[in-house]
């Protein structure tokens, strides 16, 4: 077998290119919730530091005066409303309606005026009203952080391009199981679908705008 280019060299000249921050931004919290962030849950990821992360990005956008959203997941008991999702990933019994694993933690839970989305599905896009509500309030940039990355952080970047909103991941703010495929992912991400960004590139981004 000839030896392979280097990542980065063989991505270059086709998948390096750049999108700009918006004048309109939103942040979606996805799904950061306590079955990711409680030990002993199924779905239990190790993510607090991504959690500590999204905390600073919510505070920072509502003192920006940005929209902030949320997105959790809950089914019907049995999971009649999950589909194939449901049988193919058996821990999404931590999101029937009632389990307290579906609960925002305490220091990242919805303000009166956030908005919470919910969905049966790994896009925040798939089946919910989010295009709709974004489009109402005339947002351009859409900021992405929670979890998981490679699942519905991914899934949600890459429906926000599909329809039409530019996806800025927040890199700290995101969490998986694995380091594995978090950095893939987000290699990914940035390659083809998004811009990809440290929590203080996040920062800076959010409070010029608010000062122009």
């Amino acid at each position: 077998m000839q030896d392979q280019p280097d990542l980065t060299a063989n991505y270059a000249g086709a998948f390096d290119g750049h999108l700009a921050f918006g004048q309109r931004p939103a942040l979606i919290v996805v799904d950061m919730v306590d079955a990711y962030l409680v030990p002993g849950s199924p779905l239990y990821a190790g993510i607090e530091a991504a959690l500590e992360s999204a905390i600073r990005l919510t505070a920072a956008m509502r003192s920006c005066g940005f929209p902030v959203l949320f997105t959790n997941v809950e089914y019907a008991p049995g999971g009649a409303d999950g589909g194939v999702f449901f049988r193919k990933v058996p821990a999404l019994k931590c999101f029937e309606r009632g389990n307290p694993l579906g609960a925002f933690p305490a220091r990242l839970a919805p303000q009166p005026h956030d908005l919470v989305i919910t969905k049966r599905y790994a896009s925040a896009f798939f089946g919910t009203h989010l295009a709709a509500t974004l489009t109402a309030l005339e947002i351009d940039t859409l900021v992405i952080c929670g979890t998981s990355t490679s699942g519905c952080v991914r899934a949600t970047a890459l429906d926000a391009c599909q329809n039409g909103f530019i996806p800025f991941v927040v890199r700290d703010a995101c969490g998986d199981r694995h380091p594995g495929p978090h950095e893939a992912n987000l290699f990914d991400l940035q390659a083809k679908y998004a811009e990809v960004v440290s929590e203080d590139a996040a920062l800076g981004l959010f409070t010029r705008l608010a000062k122009a």
